[in-house]
This record gives structure tokens, C-alpha cells and sequence, in this order.
């Protein structure tokens, strides 16, 4: 992945570019590491070479894992990056388009870049914070 620093103007915008191969919630979690992101949100599109979506099962409290194993265009991915008590924690969501034109979506739990993946990330300077929310089993964002 490369980065560059475009704007920074109280928030600092970012361009990052995710290569064939990379990684996306492992090299935005790095990202964020290395750069003191602690609340930001980013939005992007390209395509990966596979993809594994999550659907939240309330029951379980687990995410069930939908694996995509096929080259798909990355229609619409948002997300943002909060801290998850010293940590950041990347939460996103996409939608991805098959050769056929059908969409398929949910929460991005791991996924293959391929050729490409433009991302704008957007970091405020004030921080975000996850807690655990015992009714989901989430840790979610507390604004308080």
C-alpha cells in the first residue's frame, strides 16, 4: 500500500493505494498504527480477488462469514477507525459487483486487492472510542 498526506487543513485526508494483493483491514489497521489515526472515516472503490463478507447473526452474537471466492469490483466500501481501548479498530462495510451485475454485500471481514483500491480516509483530531456493548457482544462506538 502507498500513502500520501493531500489536505491538512484541522482534518488530515489521506490517499492510500492498496496493490494487487494487499490486504485491506490488515493494511488499514497498519495504517492507522503507524499514523496515530484514532477517529477517521474513509470511503473507497476498486476490486479484489476475493472477499469475505460478514453478516451479524444476532442469536450467536457472531458474524457469519460469507467467503466470495471470484474477482469482484468494489461497488461502494465506507468505513471508519476508532480506537478499541488502545488499539485501532477498522469497522467497514461494502458492496461488491460479480460479472453477472449482481451485488452482494456486508460487513468486510477480510479481503484481496485486485489490480487496485483507492482510498480517501479522512482523520478528525478529536479520537473515538469503542466500548463493549453487552446486549450485542459489539464493541461499539460511545460518543458520551
Amino acid at each position: 500500500m502507498r500513502a500520501k498526506l493531500i489536505n491538512q487543513d484541522g482534518e488530515r485526508t489521506y490517499a492510500l493505494i492498496f496493490e494487487a494483493g494487499d490486504e485491506v483491514i490488515a493494511g488499514l489497521t497498519q495504517f492507522a498504527r503507524e499514523h496515530g489515526i484514532t477517529a477517521s472515516r474513509f470511503s473507497a472503490i476498486g476490486a479484489f480477488s476475493d472477499v469475505v463478507l460478514g453478516y451479524f447473526d444476532w442469536e450467536r452474537k457472531d458474524y457469519a462469514r460469507i467467503r466470495v471466492a471470484e474477482q469482484v469490483e468494489v461497488l461502494s466500501l465506507n468505513g471508519d477507525i476508532a480506537l478499541d481501548g488502545d488499539e485501532p479498530k477498522v469497522h467497514a462495510h461494502v458492496v461488491i459487483g460479480k460479472r453477472d451485475a449482481t451485488a452482494h454485500g456486508g460487513h468486510l471481514l477480510e479481503a484481496h486487492v485486485r489490480p487496485t483500491l483507492e482510498v480517501v480516509l479522512i482523520d478528525s483530531p478529536a479520537y473515538l472510542c469503542r466500548r463493549y456493548d453487552k446486549s450485542s457482544g459489539l464493541a461499539l462506538i460511545r460518543i458520551e
